[in-house]
């Protein structure tokens, strides 16, 4: 058949990336374009073989082989089919179980049903050179790419380059097309010490007692007298010391909070009580949703639903106000922006999992993860719900 197709190790495409433009191999340094990737693999591959494409194979490893949102991005977009393998830990780092196997097999069987005439390989690991050379005896042309290494030299097994028949490097120009360098985060500084504290931190070693803070003084808490008159540095204040300073009324107890704290999308937000109210008594999208719709949201989920934590959130916004029927009874949830009820956000964080979102570490959902969720919910909110325009909803 005269066709091409590329066969793309996801591990080496996107670790000699994170290398190249990061200095390290991790994948959480660089931000991926996935349709733009896909994109420039199609033309060049097209170009350089002077066929059309067939298909672009994505092997990659996944926990328990479950899906990751980019999987499921990826597998949507035409002429592109995932192939997953295991994402295990051993040795204190991950490891991709499955992966050549799996290219492997598809190279073979595509190279011995004749299914094509030429063949990208966008990979480094000499275990596929088996695969390659079979390929070869079937009359399959073997391109073979390399991501350009951040130290000018190879980072391909020197069998796999020996043995290709043309040899192509994707240089930083073309990996920068799709792929970026992601931001590190902001650095957050400490909030000021409790005021008390603070006094007792910056005492200089030699500090007379009449210039330390009166309540210190009247805890006992104040600079002691050495034998020879010298002040001296004062101890830090035992549990029992503080306990007994309270108890006498010599020590001001703080003031009680009169607000509560809760985190959510925006960050630390105040709020007084710890009741519901109205919010509280709208049903759940659970509650609002019969077996026929459960089946036909996972079908939804599988063909139609990229995976994107923003994404998810606006679906999961949509089913809820469309089943509600009445969509002004969510008009009692502004108040509280950008809290969402304890029970629907649960829910949502729980749809969310379906798609991999816990995959990110030990079983939670990554935080920055959590706020495009809820930024998803609210802004499909503000589009349906009455009085949505006059909520500051980010994005």
């Amino acid at each position: 058949m005269d066709r091409c197709v590329v066969l793309v190790d996801a591990g080496y495409l996107l670790g000699a990336a994170a290398s190249l433009l990061a200095g390290e191999s991790a994948r959480s340094r660089i931000s991926v374009e996935l349709g733009g990737l896909i994109g420039q693999l199609r033309e060049r591959a097209e170009a350089e073989t002077g066929l059309p494409l067939l298909r672009i194979y994505w092997f990659d490893a996944a926990p328990d082989r479950r899906p990751l949102p980019e999987h499921r991005r990826l597998r949507v977009m035409p002429r592109v089919t995932v192939r997953l393998g295991a994402l295990t830990r051993a040795e204190g780092r991950l490891v991709q179980k499955g992966v050549d196997a799996a290219m492997h097999a598809e190279l073979s069987e595509l190279a011995r049903n004749r299914a094509c005439a030429d063949v990208v390989l966008v990979t480094g690991d000499g275990d596929l050179l088996p695969g390659m050379t079979a390929a070869k005896d079937y009359g399959v042309a073997v391109h073979l790419w390399a991501v350009q290494a951040a130290d000018g030299d190879f980072n391909q097994s020197e069998d796999l380059v020996a043995e290709a028949d043309e040899r192509r490097v994707l240089d930083r120009e073309w990996i920068t097309r799709s792929v970026r360098l992601r931001e590190a985060a902001p650095y957050c500084a400490p909030s000021d010490p409790r005021p008390d504290f603070a006094a007792i931190l910056s005492v200089p070693p030699e500090a007379e007692v009449a210039e330390l803070p009166e309540q210190l003084v009247a805890a006992g808490l104040a600079a002691a007298l050495s034998a020879e008159g010298e002040a001296v540095r004062p101890k830090v204040p035992t549990p029992k010391e503080i306990a007994a300073g309270l108890a006498s009324g010599r020590v001001a107890a703080p003031p009680a909070p009169s607000l509560l704290r809760w985190s959510s999308e925006r960050g630390l937000t105040d709020r007084a009580g710890e009741g519901g109210g109205a919010a509280e008594a709208v049903p759940t999208l659970a509650q609002l949703t019969t077996a026929e719709q459960k089946w036909a949201d996972r079908e939804e989920d599988i063909t139609a639903v990229g995976g994107d934590p923003t994404e998810v959130g606006q679906v999961f916004a949509r089913r809820w106000t469309d089943r509600l029927g009445d969509p002004a009874r969510l008009a009692v949830l502004w108040p509280d922006y950008p809290r969402i009820p304890h029970r629907v956000d649960g829910e949502l964080l729980r749809y969310a999992a379906r798609f991999g979102l816990l995959a990110h570490k030990d079983d939670q959902i990554d935080e920055h993860d959590r706020y495009a969720i809820r930024a998803g919910f609210w802004r499909e909110l503000a589009l349906r719900v009455p009085g949505g325009d006059g909520v500051p909803v980010d994005g």
